[in-house]
């Protein structure tokens, strides 16, 4: 596998000085946004696609990982509630070890494919589901059996692998290449693979809200307006979208709770009740709900 190959060129790095060394290792990270750029066909593709099967407002968006791609891919979801308001119960999490493999390494979790298989049987995968499966060789095998529950319960499978040829690409229903080849640390897929791959959920994540609805001109208007900083943000978000005043969008964000679309909704004439039944007739899409 590429990914565990040994850059001959950088033979005895230990010993370089840190300058060097540096700007080395920054070269191979660069490397990672190459490979990115490559997939973008497949991401686009990814994007369109799972949108389709999220767009009828029951689908669940699943990630799946083990060992460093399954933190980075827990790290991209975990964001978009806040960001965007995506209900927790539409999102799920498959990570090998559980929970505690977040701070920690679980040994052997990674080959356990019958806790795969276990938990994403649990999960009762449908048509409008999408799994995320991420792994920088392509060859995990908890990684590998929850994506192929998934392909037998007909839902979309989106593979991020590093190696060409891998067999998680091999099986997925679109599968994204990022080659970034060996690495600077021979084998240490969390430098230039796993940029590489939050680059990518980056990307992929931000696009797929998107076009589900829960960005409006670039704003995020379904943030959680948890703390006084994100309110205030909130506010001018509304006023902006509105073209009324801070204080006007300030008094309608107050009536609504704080909620971006609904507010802008007042701000456009609709009372209360009206501006939130045609957010959920919209499945929480501003624009659709503004006509």
């Amino acid at each position: 596998m590429e990914t565990e190959g040994r850059i001959e060129t950088e033979e005895g790095w230990d010993r370089w000085p840190v300058a060097r060394a540096l700007g080395a290792m920054l070269g191979r990270q660069r490397i990672a946004l190459d490979a990115v750029e490559r997939a973008l066909p497949a991401l686009e593709r990814a994007v369109e696609l799972s949108a389709e099967r999220l767009a009828g407002g029951s689908g669940r968006l699943v990630l799946v990982g083990a060992g460093a791609s399954g933190r980075i891919a827990v790290q991209d979801g975990v964001e978009l509630f806040p960001t965007f308001g995506w209900p927790h119960e539409r999102l799920s999490f498959l990570l090998a070890g559980g929970l505690d493999a977040l701070h920690r390494s679980i040994e052997g979790a990674e080959d356990d494919s019958g806790a795969a298989r276990m938990q994403a049987e649990a999960l009762a995968l449908g048509r409008d589901d999408v799994m995320i499966a991420v792994a920088a060789s392509g060859t995990t095998r908890y990684t590998l059996e929850a994506q192929k529950v998934a392909l037998e319960c007909s839902s979309l499978t989106v593979a991020l692998a590093c190696n060409p040829g891998a067999p998680l690409l091999a099986g997925a229903g679109i599968p994204v290449l990022l080659e970034t080849g060996p690495e600077f640390l021979a084998g240490s897929t969390r430098l230039a693979a796993g940029t590489a791959q939050k680059v990518a959920l980056n990307l992929y994540s931000t696009l797929l809200m998107t076009r589900l609805g829960r960005v409006y001109d670039g704003y995020m208007v379904h943030v959680v307006a948890s703390n006084a900083k994100l309110r205030e943000r909130a506010v001018r978000i509304a006023a902006a979208i509105s073209g009324e005043s801070v204080e006007a969008a300030g008094r309608a964000m107050e009536a609504a709770g704080f909620d971006i679309p609904v507010a802008v909704l007042m701000l456009d004439g609709a009372g209360l009740a009206e501006a939130r039944r045609r957010m959920d007739e919209a499945h929480g899409d501003l624009r659709r709900a503004r006509g």
